[in-house]
Parts: structure tokens; sequence; C-alpha cells
């Protein structure tokens, strides 16, 4: 489940946006691999839906390939100084599942807003090795 276990007054801090990665290597994005989404209008979509309120990017293999499509919703300097961590959510693969991410960014995102419930359906836990590719 994700939760703002920690959710407290965040302190002055910059006001650094979130910032989502979108895994595009090996599995994810591959119609082959993953057949009936329009990949190459995934990151488009996404960015539109966000309005500006997060930086998203592209990234090679995060090597979670069973969970293909992958993105990482990374909290903002005042979702992170709340206690907020970086999300994973796998099978990212409809545009409804775009909207409650863009959604829950545009509300504040990790350790700010709570997130659609129905996200819970897609997060899941990488191993720290995983988890340092991302947050580099």
């Amino acid at each position: 489940m994700i939760t703002n276990q920690s959710r407290r007054t965040a302190p002055a801090v910059s006001s650094a946006p979130c910032r989502i990665t979108v895994c595009r290597g090996c599995c994810c994005g591959d119609a082959r691999k993953v057949p009936g989404v329009d990949h190459a209008g995934q990151i488009p979509r996404l960015r539109a839906a966000l309005g500006g309120a997060a930086q998203v990017r592209a990234s090679e293999c995060l090597d979670v390939c069973d969970q293909a499509n992958v993105v990482v919703v990374q909290p903002s300097a005042a979702g992170r100084a709340a206690g907020g961590r970086p999300v994973w959510l796998g099978l990212v693969n409809d545009d409804d599942v775009l909207a409650d991410i863009a959604a829950w960014v545009r509300a504040g995102g990790p350790g700010l807003a709570e997130p659609p419930g129905v996200l819970d359906l897609y997060a899941f836990t990488v191993s720290r090795r995983v988890g340092k590719a991302v947050e580099g």
C-alpha cells in the first residue's frame, strides 16, 4: 500500500518538482513484449496530463522487466522533506493509470498527497540495487 507514513510539515526547501522516470529499455516500451499499448505516445500523453507539474524522463532498462511498463514517481523536494520516497509502479499500460499518476503528482505526489487508491494495485517494491539506479 502506498502511504504517507511520515506526513509532517515540511521545512522550507527548494521548489524542485516531482520527477517521473518511465522505463523504455528491454521490455518496457516494446510492442513485442507488451502488445496493444501505444508506447510511443505514452510519455507525451503523461507530460500533457501533468501540465508541467513534473519532469518526465525516459530511462534505459530498470531491471524489473516482469512489471513492464514501469514508471517511478520520485517526490518533489518538499515531498522528500515531508517523508516521501520514490514509488515504483508496474504494468502501467493504459491511459487511465497515467491519468491517476498525473492527478496524484499535480496534487503534490509522494509525501504530500494521498495517491488514488487504485495505484496500490500497481505499486511494487524493488531491491536497493535497482532503486539506486533511478535515485542516482
